[in-house]
């Protein structure tokens, strides 16, 4: 646990450009959780011109893989605890790249890596190499990966002013929650959510910091180490996604005591139901601004927040200044107030595109500037808008996208299966969790629990599937695509 102090890092860009030759647009990976350098680590990265990625750090060498080679990454920040992982991922990859490691403590750092605070704490570098940096508000900064609405992980595109619109958007008076930081107040954000996610970067990281609040940081999640960190850092912000907003209300430590500080909690990531939302403020047992906030990945992230007078906690509120919304039929054609449609966004936040796929990019973004969520809602009346479901495929586990293609990729991958199928089923704690459905090749065999254990080596613990079901075949369209709506329908 830590609290942000004085700016370090400072001199970590010119490093970068001085002793690893990183170059305008160059992409460098941050595989972190959340320590009080990961943020700096990123301004560092941009402010020498490069360009972040960010891995899950639970991700198998596997994925690591996978991510180096699609974004054509020139270095990677990690844990001393990671770098075996990575660099079996590097060895994977068949490249030859940095290893930058953070330390957390006095211990020697792995033989053949260079430690972050070296090059963060250097007084003698040469900066007059920033000079060189040629970066516009248009030119990419951030390629976090995202399912989109189908498939497997696809690199955003956001530049500059894509982050910097939506950090300036929900910076709203309507909607806010800070207070101005002066030499009196200040705001105590947690940061809970992790960085290496859209909504924790940006929202949490970027914007908060940017505001003057403190942040408060948890490298691993502990349930008492949390609660006890809300009141004792006197925590008055907090941005949750609903596993954690369940947590509150039902562990035994949850009491009026320990949320005393509390002014603002918005929930995202996924939604949640207006009777949980009233749970958790019986536990708060006083007034306080709850709301929800909807975003993607796409959209860097925020497209709409409730205000602070709205309590409706099944709505999402309004959309944040200077974007546009569109509720449509299948056909792309308006449909009018409280019509059910899938909602499109078009703004100053909305990506620049995905990276090096022109048909997925054809597939969300319109000609003339719209950005297909995949996401089905309502608009009222008074402008209020309500996320009902989604038309996109991805399964979300405690807030994270799992793609089903990427699961179903794994699956086909054992020796005895011919076709698989990954659906999302309701799951208590979790919100949604992967559920298969395999055909196996003839004379083959292979037990639930064998191909449950084939999967679980090779993803991170949340993309797990606990629940296999043997078909003779898989439902296919005449197209080809999988039928998950079949699936759905007979088998949940």
């Amino acid at each position: 646990m830590a609290e942000f102090g004085k700016m370090a890092g400072k001199d970590f860009d010119a490093n970068l450009r001085q002793k690893f030759k990183i170059r305008d647009g160059d992409v460098i990976t941050v595989m972190l959780p959340n320590v009080p350098d990961f943020p700096l680590i990123m301004l560092g990265v941009m402010a020498a011109g490069g360009v972040v990625t960010t891995i899950n750090p639970i991700y198998t060498a596997h994925e690591i893989q996978r991510q180096l080679l699609m974004s054509d990454s020139k270095m990677i920040v990690t844990l001393p605890d990671k770098v075996n992982v990575v660099r079996e991922a590097i060895k994977l990859a068949k490249v030859n790249i940095p290893i930058i490691v953070v330390k957390t403590n006095g211990d020697p750092i792995p033989e053949g890596t260079v430690a972050f605070n070296e090059l963060s704490e250097d007084i003698h570098v040469d900066k007059s190499c920033l000079k060189k940096v040629r970066r516009t508000a248009n030119d990419l900064c951030f390629l976090p990966y995202s399912s989109g609405t189908t498939g497997l992980p696809k690199g955003v595109e956001l530049t500059h002013r894509n982050i910097i619109a939506n950090c300036q958007q929900i910076s709203d008076p309507a909607i806010t929650c800070n207070e101005e930081t002066t030499a009196t107040h200040q705001d105590v954000a947690m940061a809970i959510l992790p960085f290496f996610h859209i909504y924790g970067s940006v929202v949490v990281g970027f914007h908060e910091m940017a505001q003057g609040v403190k942040l408060v940081t948890l490298d691993k999640f502990q349930p008492e180490v949390y609660l006890q960190a809300i009141e004792k850092f006197k925590v008055n912000v907090l941005f949750l996604a609903p596993p954690l907003i369940i947590l509150m209300t039902q562990h035994p430590m949850a009491s009026a005591k320990v949320y005393q500080y509390l002014e603002h909690v918005i929930n995202g990531a996924a939604p949640i139901v207006a009777t949980d939302a009233e749970r958790f403020l019986s536990k708060v047992q006083r007034k306080i601004r709850f709301g929800q906030g909807y975003g993607l990945t796409e959209t860097a992230p925020v497209v709409a927040m409730s205000p602070t007078t709205l309590y409706d906690y099944n709505a999402v509120g309004h959309p944040v200044p200077n974007t546009d919304i569109r509720i449509v039929d299948s056909d792309l054609k308006n449909l009018g107030p409280n019509e059910t449609g899938e909602l499109l966004v078009r703004g100053p936040q909305v990506m620049r595109g995905y990276r090096n796929n022109s048909e997925a990019n054809a597939n969300v973004l319109t000609n003339d500037g719209w950005f297909r969520t995949g996401d089905l809602a309502t608009v009222d009346d008074d402008g209020i808008i309500k996320i009902c479901d989604r038309l996109k495929e991805l399964i979300k586990v405690k807030g994270f996208q799992v793609p089903p293609a990427e699961l179903e990729a794994v699956l086909r991958d054992h020796p005895a299966v011919s076709d698989a199928a990954v659906i999302g089923v309701p799951h208590a704690t979790k919100g949604e969790t992967p559920k298969a459905f395999v055909a196996l090749k003839p004379g083959f065999s292979a037990s639930p629990k064998d191909l449950c254990s084939f999967v679980a080596e090779r993803v991170a613990a949340y993309k797990r599937i606990d629940d296999i079901s043997v078909l003779d075949s898989i439902p296919r369209s005449a197209a080809g695509k999988i039928l998950r709506k079949d699936l759905k329908s007979k088998y949940c």
